[in-house]
């Protein structure tokens, strides 16, 4: 199940050890030092000044009993002042500190994004694409409640932490001494809990990219799971994801809660105890009421900070396991590598293809093997069809070609140079591709088109489409090329796809041509019309044409002929009809069934 291998991949991988996980963010960071010293700044200001309002309120109260009223107005002007400072410098600092942990979160997801893009599909035989979409949302969620909130939140607080206990000294040692005994107390349950913590933290998350991935397969094929009616049992699977990830959650927020009553019991405990002694010096004049209540405004204020510093402990446990996640994609190794020193497209692009002795296994599926030696070469201009029974070996020939995959064995060149010694974008901008199954995306149909060559005119786009035999069914769109043509195309046909999909390769204009059952799913009208652009796109460029239905290659200038991997025949249509062997054998199957 896409689910149990999603958690079996996640245990495979290294667990967060520490909070020091956070520092992989540095690199995200650095480029805004301007406004992350800005941000400290504002937090240091506005840290000082609460901790400067306590001396104001014990003066306000001294001032009572020994100040006259012109003294006592200037301490409540002054105490108005600090106030109003300190919303200001609060203001400041959160628009700081939540701009930078926007521009941050937004730095990373294009990062990830613009990494796992350029992923092979290697890369997706090891991983869900759900799963990735899972640490691109919710993990970056995440570290931006930790950038945008909590780690100024914890400096906030260890700095009047420190900074109140320091004037807690100041105002009684004796008072100070009796609270510093309350903390190793408290610090234990943190650490212990913290740990526990951590773990149930990884496991949450994991459990919820999980959650994702299933959700992402299955509404991905939501036409497939209703035809069978598999919805109950879809919906069964997804719940029973989300409800291991609600169990792990469920955990995680009874641990942290029980450390959090722990926490703030213990100290709110101490200070009241303290308090009870603070409150017979006051009776025996060995401190004023204002020092007191300086005192307990600092000891108040230490022990929120100390309480809110052990609930933040588990959000940055959570977001340094969220930056171990996305890290391991940015850091992730592509089976499939541009060299380090590429050497370019050899132009001007002829379009002359070659394997060599190609050993094939996905990694997948060892066994097998998808390619067993095969070696062919293609001329430029010629047009070479591709057929043989399904797992013959056809499509890994144009995967291969594309370097989506690199083989165990053997070398393919394109106009006499390795694909391998080539960076990868160089040599696929001189192919076009027809895929099996075309993907229209979510945009305009004339975008649709356009995606073969982005700085396309509108005429030049409209040409494509007649030639592909689209341009009839486009127009009849409620707004024509404009018309939006849904996730996936969901608003086309079968065919109508493919026929854009071959619209979008004549654009393109290159000089080889890929067609990876191109037609299969068009109509007889369309696919005459469609096998005429074919044939015009042929006379000058390479065409590579993978098809079952024979009669869209008789007029190819060779025919491969593929079974269990291997290259069993080479020739002409009639050639091989003539060698009765396994070519001959299709060809009867369907031209005697009219195909």
């Amino acid at each position: 199940m896409a689910a149990d291998r999603t958690l079996t991949d996640a245990a495979d991988r290294e667990k967060s050890k520490h909070i020091g996980a956070l520092g992989a963010l540095w690199p995200f960071i650095r480029p805004y030092k301007g406004l992350m010293i800005a941000a400290l700044i504002a937090l240091v200001i506005t840290a000082c000044i609460s901790l400067i309002l306590p001396v104001a309120v014990r003066r306000v109260v001294d001032g009572f009993q020994n100040a006259g009223v012109v003294l006592l107005d200037q301490y409540f002007g002054a105490a108005l002042l600090i106030a109003g400072a300190l919303a200001l410098g609060t203001g400041m600092r959160y628009y700081l500190v939540t701009r930078l942990g926007e521009r941050v979160v937004a730095d990373i997801r294009k990062a990830v994004f613009d990494r796992m893009i350029r992923m092979s599909p290697a890369f997706y035989e090891r991983i869900m694409t759900g799963e990735v979409l899972s640490r691109i949302t919710t993990d970056t969620t995440l570290i931006l409640s930790v950038i945008g909130s909590s780690i100024s939140v914890a400096l906030r607080n260890a700095l009047i932490m420190v900074g109140g206990l320091i004037l807690m000294l100041f105002t009684s040692a004796k008072l100070t001494g009796l609270v510093l005994l309350i903390v190793p107390v408290v610090i234990v349950p943190i650490i212990v809990l913290g740990r526990r913590l951590r773990t149930l933290s990884r496991e949450n998350q994991e459990w919820i990219a999980s959650s994702s991935g299933t959700a992402s397969e299955a509404l991905l094929s939501a036409q497939t799971v209703q035809a069978f009616t598999g919805e109950g049992e879809q919906a069964a699977r997804f719940n029973s994801v989300t409800e291991k990830s609600f169990g792990a959650a469920h955990t995680r927020i009874k641990t942290r809660a029980v450390m959090t009553v722990i926490v703030i019991a213990l100290i709110f405990s101490g200070v009241v105890g303290v308090l009870w002694i603070g409150a017979r010096d006051v009776r025996t004049e060995v401190m004023t009421i204002g020092e007191l209540v300086q005192f307990v405004i600092y000891a108040i204020m230490v022990a929120g900070a100390a309480g809110a510093l052990s609930e933040i402990w588990g959000e940055l446990q959570r977001a340094a396991g969220a930056t171990e996640r996305l890290v391991e994609l940015l850091s992730s190794e592509d089976p499939v590598k541009d060299p380090a020193d590429p050497k370019p497209y050899p132009l001007p692009a002829k379009g002359a293809i070659s394997f060599k002795n190609v050993h094939f296994f996905y990694p997948s599926r060892p066994t097998p093997p998808a390619l067993d030696g095969v070696s062919f070469d293609i001329r430029p201009g010629e047009t070479v069809a591709l057929v043989g029974p399904s797992g013959a070996g056809k499509s890994t020939i144009i995967q291969l070609l594309q370097r989506f995959y690199d083989p165990q064995e053997g070398v393919i060149t394109v106009d006499g140079l390795p694909i391998s010694e080539m960076a990868r974008a160089d040599f696929r901008r001189h192919i076009a591709l027809v895929p099996q199954d075309p993907v229209i995306f979510a945009a305009s149909a004339a975008d649709n088109i356009r995606f073969g060559r982005p700085d396309a005119s509108m005429e030049e786009v409209i040409a494509a489409a007649k030639a592909a035999a689209a341009d009839e069914f486009l127009m009849r769109l409620p707004e024509g090329y404009d018309s939006y043509l849904g996730e996936r195309g969901i608003m086309l046909s079968g065919g109508q796809k493919q026929r854009v999909a071959i619209a979008r390769a004549i654009l393109r204009d290159a000089p080889i041509l890929l067609l990876d059952e191109a037609t299969s799913a068009l109509d007889s009208e369309s696919e005459r019309a469609v096998q005429k652009a074919v044939e015009d796109m042929a006379r000058t460029r390479t065409t590579l044409i993978v098809a079952h239905r024979l009669a869209t290659v008789k007029k190819a200038d060779r025919i491969l002929v593929f079974e269990h991997g291997r290259i069993v025949a080479t020739g002409t249509h009639d050639d091989l009809v003539a060698e009765d062997g396994l070519y001959a054998r299709l060809a009867r199957l369907q031209f005697s069934n009219g195909a």
